[in-house]
């Protein structure tokens, strides 16, 4: 598989795609998860992502079942250092079941260093190479949180730091205080972000849309990667029985759609390999992160990162 730098100087190579662990021991069964991370390494897949929440939310779920799934398969196979592992901290509601995010656990020095810790236990590791800020906290004083987050690095449990779902000013005053105390800040931020786009307005609550301002700014920093979830919008790109989200639901979409297909059509490809690639190609690239049930839906992913879109089809798919 192709590789992708991430994390700018200080970072490291990793794959050009990123499997998402999300529903990894609770819609996805362990055999199946298994297989899907097997054939994910054989292909050259060395990015993987989880976090310390997936998936509360499904019934009896607790958050802790992706990360322990996970570290069983790293055990069983002895592939640690094959790998980069991802987990997230800051979004897991407290207790369980309180009302979500307002409950969310937050992001202050206390919590990331106790689910530090129990997420390297789940996963059977001394480090974590991408930690991420999941949700933003507002209650925590950013300084406190940027501080808690380089003392990881420093001390040589986590390699890079990343933001996830938060709003561009408040990464841009993250890392410039990361700056003056001194400290690792932000390299990676991962944002919901796929081939459609959300009508103005669209409410995605505490999981927002990767934004045109935010695009902006990773494509003047060189040291940050972005990284895109929901990429395939739970297979409503090439499914018919999957209904394309509401937020999506607007006068444009069936046009962007059609042009969608079309080029995957030409190319004889899928409509996912063809969004995959439209993120590969982008200004600014968008690693994907892939979440598959199956891994007949993994191989189809798998393709895309070999696909070579023309400048005329990235044209239209650009201008639809």
């Amino acid at each position: 598989m192709k590789q992708r730098r991430i994390g700018g100087a200080s970072g490291f190579d990793t794959s050009a795609l990123c499997l998402g662990g999300m529903h990894f021991g609770t819609r996805t069964d362990e055999a199946t998860a298994f297989a899907v991370l097997d054939r994910f390494l054989e292909a050259g897949g060395t990015f993987i992502d989880t976090a310390n929440t997936y998936a509360f939310w499904v019934e009896g779920g607790t958050g802790e079942e992706s990360e322990a799934l996970i570290g069983r398969w790293l055990r069983s196979r002895g592939v640690r250092d094959q790998v980069a592992l991802a987990t997230k901290v800051g979004a897991l509601p407290v207790p369980l079941g309180a009302p979500w995010p307002q409950a969310a656990e937050g992001l202050s020095k206390q919590v990331i260093e106790r689910q530090l810790k129990a997420s390297l236990a789940r996963l059977g590791t001394d480090r974590i190479d991408v930690y991420y800020a999941h949700i933003e906290d507002r209650r925590t004083p950013l300084e406190e949180t940027v501080a808690a987050f380089g003392e990881q690095v420093e001390h040589g449990t986590v390699r890079l730091l990343g933001c996830s779902n938060h709003a561009s000013w408040r990464i841009e005053r993250a890392r410039a205080l990361a700056r003056q105390l001194g400290v690792a800040g932000y390299t990676c931020v991962q944002q919901r972000a796929t081939y459609l786009q959300p009508r103005p307005g669209a409410d995605f609550g505490a999981n927002p849309h990767v934004s045109d301002e935010l695009l902006d700014y990773v494509r003047s920093e060189p040291d940050l990667t972005l990284l895109g979830y929901s990429t395939l919008v739970g297979g409503a790109l090439s499914r018919a029985d999957r209904a394309i989200p509401e937020q999506y639901d607007h006068p444009g979409t069936p046009g962007r759609l059609s042009v969608l297909r079309q080029v995957a059509d030409e190319l004889g490809a899928s409509p996912n390999q063809v969004a995959l690639a439209w993120h590969l190609h982008g200004s600014p690239g968008v690693l994907p992160v892939i979440g598959v049930s199956s891994v007949t839906q993994l191989e189809d992913c798998l393709a895309a990162v070999d696909l070579e879109l023309e400048a005329g089809q990235l044209e239209r798919l650009n201008a639809a």
